[in-house]
């Protein structure tokens, strides 16, 4: 079978949509649960406990194996070792999404590939306009930026009263933004390149990919190259959290076991178990039984053969990054000290300006207008159910750039003064956002 062929299976709508209703559940909550982290970093950092918040991110951890060392400081870990797990989360939905979600037809991708184009290009463009050739140039990547988890907690707070659809759309087109934030790590916030180590990384790809191609379907093979990718990467200068892009892109997406011979082979189990429980010498109580024992093994193959290794990684992986991952990046990156006097100066800072112009002004001018012409020019229709309305609110809850906008942020800014601009900038116009997206979307849901 090849990669992203599903053959055997029967979609109905309900194959389509529940993937979706799972990954909105646990984004909504996780959502709410980056506002409290995002809450708690800003109240310690203006509070008296500010130092010892500011302290614990420069503790430093090491690894040490025989003459391997890597020390960094915990905020680094965080940002460039744990968010590494996230995009490669991130990297499993693309792929995922290319292969059987919305982005699997040119027909249906095309609608959210245009306004997450809009919602890149206009912001920048914004952005550069206020701070081209100053200081704060460097950060016209920061209003590309969606946050899926707030969109779609803001979407959960209006419940059923918004069309299923309009939730698709918003997806799809943050992990399109995603994606295009990726290739925007990759190729202008990378340092100089080392050759030998990018090398080593370029031939640990391969194998993953072989490892795919042979049938390979443990995790543990490619969870052990992941760590030796992000190492290399490390160490070539090219951003490490690429790696876990990379990394996701060559774990298998297909299954062994068909639909059809999934059930075949469940029935012929539960009937030789039915069988033996008239025998008296059969006792189902007893696990180590050997007949028994077969039967739980020969249950645990044909599970493991019907689902593919991509969906049992992002499955047990989107709870930890949700609840765990991104609230800590949230709150070691979030704590910005609020000075009136320094903050009111900020306000007409052309960074802070660049950022709340793009993400605020730019996203909806940009997804509303190019979702508009590409539905005009007849090459896509608007999701059923939904009106132009829903699409206007949308595009304002895409300038909610929080996690990723405040992680090119520090990317894009070495200087702690710039970036604390950059933070509050970001935090206004994502707060801007939600505020206007929301209301948007209840004024026209009534």
């Amino acid at each position: 079978m090849k990669e992203g062929s599903f053959k055997g299976f029967n979609l109905d709508i309900r194959t389509i949509i529940w993937p979706f209703q799972k990954f909105f559940s646990t984004e909504a909550k996780g959502g709410i649960l980056l506002i409290i982290a995002t809450l708690s970093a800003v109240f310690l950092a203006n509070s008296p406990l500010s130092d010892a918040y500011h302290r614990v991110w420069n503790i430093q951890i090491g690894v040490s194996i025989g003459k391997f060392h890597l020390t960094k400081d915990l905020h680094l870990w965080i940002n460039e070792g744990l968010m590494a797990i996230f995009f490669f989360l991130v990297g499993l939905e693309i792929k995922r999404e290319i292969l059987v979600g919305e982005l699997s037809s040119l027909r249906h991708a095309l609608l959210p590939i245009a306004a997450a184009l809009g919602g890149m290009v206009v912001p920048s463009a914004i952005y550069i306009l206020f701070n081209a050739g100053g200081y704060g140039e460097s950060g016209w990547g920061i209003p590309m930026a969606t946050d899926i988890a707030f969109a779609i907690g803001c979407l959960a707070i209006l419940g059923r009263r918004i069309p299923p659809t309009l939730l698709v759309f918003l997806t799809a087109l943050a992990i399109v933004d995603d994606l295009g934030g990726i290739f925007v790590i990759a190729f202008f916030y990378t340092e100089d390149l080392n050759v030998t180590p990018l090398m080593w990384g370029i031939g640990l790809v391969g194998l993953s990919f072989g490892l795919n191609r042979m049938g390979v379907r443990r995790t543990l093979p490619y969870i052990l190259i992941g760590i030796g990718l992000w190492i290399v990467f490390l160490k070539s200068g090219i951003h490490a959290t690429v790696a876990g892009v990379i990394l996701a892109m060559t774990i298998p997406a297909t299954r062994i076991i068909s639909h059809s011979e999934f059930i075949k082979r469940v029935e012929e189990q539960l009937k030789f178990m039915k069988g033996q429980s008239h025998n008296s010498r059969f006792c189902p109580l007893e696990l180590d039984h050997e007949a028994q024992q077969a039967v739980v093994e020969a249950l645990e193959d044909a599970c493991h053969g019907a689902g593919a290794p991509l969906q049992h990684i992002e499955h047990h992986l989107h709870p930890w990054v949700t609840y765990v991952i991104v609230p800590l990046f949230a709150f070691a990156n979030a704590g910005v000290e609020f000075d009136l006097s320094v903050f009111g100066a900020s306000l007409f800072d052309p960074i802070v300006i660049g950022i709340i112009g793009g993400l605020v002004v730019g996203k909806q001018i940009g997804i509303f207008s190019f979702t508009w012409l590409a539905v005009r020019s007849g090459i896509c229709k608007l999701p059923a159910g939904t009106k132009w309305g829903h699409i206007y609110g949308v595009s304002l809850l895409g300038g909610i750039g929080f996690t990723m906008s405040l992680f090119i942020a520090t990317l894009a800014f070495t200087d702690p003064h710039l970036l604390e601009k950059a933070k509050i900038g970001v935090f206004i116009a994502s707060a801007i956002s939600a505020v206007g997206g929301l209301s948007v979307l209840r004024w026209v849901s009534r």
